[in-house]
Parts: structure tokens; C-alpha cells; sequence
């Protein structure tokens, strides 16, 4: 099932209202009793929305936006589309065993990723094993050297390539004709610059198995995260969420069919 935009425009103004109606939805869920790793929810769900903890220069960089984006894009993901998936977040170890349970990962600010050996073979497992990582957030060319360095010790040998808009990533559900720069909620709200640093355009990257599979998928110079978490702010750009969601969605469906 393949929509446009314009169709996703009208359901996603309305699951912002519903969001903002709840002073922002799963913002307001409290995780006070709950266990920071919690049972893993595979076999009562078809879907895991798996978070990447990982060791960083900063601290808990992993945890940007966490865990209201988590939430809210969740809320989207089970009311525009058939997906059975958890309602809540799950943050994983790249260490952890249970991460080969996962079909898909996402990671924010790897700009700041400073992985430990154990960390480096988790994730070469996973990917190898049929797992599928989403990278979200991170801007400029100092944090791109950074990351490219941590990912080539995780995949040595691969190429990192651009993603030509008729990739099959861009239509698996949604028709995504063009890439759309997502700004951090400051910049959205303000209706300035939608960049940060010197990350002016931006891009959308994957790396291939050997098989040809796509395994990584980079999102850089761009906040879908943020776009996730403000959702309901009725000033933060309507077109520019509603590209995140598509993405993100395109994204879980094509790692679940792929």
C-alpha cells in the first residue's frame, strides 16, 4: 500500500491535535516504577521500536529526545498503518543479546559515538543476523568524520553510499518524491534556519551487505526525532513532520519485508 503526502497530511494534523489534547500525549506517561531494561516485548507484538544505548564522548547522547519521540512516533505508527508494535520504548545495549531479537534500531547523535569493543561486535552481529539500523540526528562534517570512523570499525569493507530517491525506501508505504531537512524544534517553531552547524543540505545514506541487502540507514543534517517529539506543537511545521513520520514508517516496513 503506497500513499502520497498529501494523504498522510490530513490523519497526522489530526493525531497532533489528539496529542496536544494530552498535553502531549505519551509525554505524560509515567516511568517512575518501571525498570530502566525492561522485559523484552517480542512474541505479545510483531514490533519492537528498539533505541540504541551506546557508549558516547557525551553522556547519554543516545538518549536525545527519548523517550517522548520514542512514544509519539509510536502513536503514528500504530494508528496510520496495520503495524501490531509495542506502545512503548525500548531502549537496548549494542552488547545485549536481546538486540538479535530486534528487527530494527534506531540511534541518535552518533556524531558523539564512541563505541567499546564489545559494543562494535554487538552490532556487527546484529546486522549480519538480518538486523537493520536507523540513524537519526547528528549535523556537520566533524560529527560525520566521527561517526564514519565508529561505523567502519563496525563494518569494515562496506561502502557507504547515497540513497537515490527511487530506492524502494522511499515508496515501500508512503511516495516520498524529495528529501525534506528537519529541523531541531527551535528552528521549526522560529521559521529560521533549518540547518545546524555546517550541515546545510541534507542526506540520506545506506550501506549494503554483501548480499545487497540494506543493512544502515543514515539520515544526516536532519532531526526526525525532534519532528517525532513536537508533533503536537501546532508551530512546528506541519510538512516537516509529516515527512518524518513517512520516513520513519517507510522505514519499519521496508526492514520488515526486506
Amino acid at each position: 500500500m503506497m500513499l502520497n503526502a498529501a494523504r498522510l497530511f490530513a490523519p497526522l494534523a489530526t493525531l497532533a491535535v489528539s496529542l496536544a489534547q494530552t498535553g502531549g500525549g505519551p509525554l505524560a506517561l509515567d516511568l517512575s516504577d518501571e525498570p530502566f531494561w525492561g522485559e523484552h516485548s517480542a512474541g505479545r507484538h510483531e514490533f519492537t521500536f528498539a533505541r540504541a544505548a551506546y557508549g558516547g564522548w557525551r553522556f547519554s547522547s543516545w538518549s536525545v529526545d527519548y523517550p517522548k519521540a520514542d512514544r509519539q512516533f509510536l502513536v503514528g505508527l500504530r494508528r496510520l498503518t496495520r503495524v501490531d508494535a509495542h506502545e512503548g520504548e525500548h531502549p537496548v545495549r549494542l552488547d545485549d543479546p536481546a538486540l538479535l531479537r530486534l528487527p530494527f534500531l534506531y540511534a541518535v547523535e552518533v556524531g558523539y559515538m564512541a563505541l567499546e569493543e564489545e559494543e562494535v561486535l554487538g552490532l556487527r552481529r546484529y546486522l549480519a543476523s538480518g538486523g537493520f539500523l536507523f540513524i537519526d540526528d547528528f549535523w556537520g562534517s566533524q560529527e560525520w568524520e566521527n561517526f564514519e570512523y565508529e561505523l567502519r570499525r563496525v563494518l569494515p569493507g562496506h561502502s557507504i553510499v547515497d540513497l537515490p530517491i527511487d530506492h524502494p525506501l522511499f515508496s515501500t508505504f508512503y511516495e516520498i518524491p524529495e528529501l525534506l531537512q528537519v529541523p531541531n524544534v527551535r528552528n521549526g517553531v522560529s521559521g529560521g534556519a533549518t540547518w545546524e552547524r555546517d550541515g546545510y543540505e541534507p542526506a540520506c545514506r545506506g550501506v549494503f551487505d554483501d548480499d545487497g541487502r540494506l543493512i544502515v540507514v543514515i539520515n544526516w543534517n536532519t532531526d526526525l526525532g525532534d519532528a517525532w517529539e513536537w508533533a503536537e506543537n501546532p508551530y512546528y511545521p506541519l510538512q516537516r513532520s509529516t515527512f518524518a513520520y513517512q520516513l520513519g514508517i517507510n522505514a519499519i516496513i521496508y526492514a520488515m519485508t526486506h
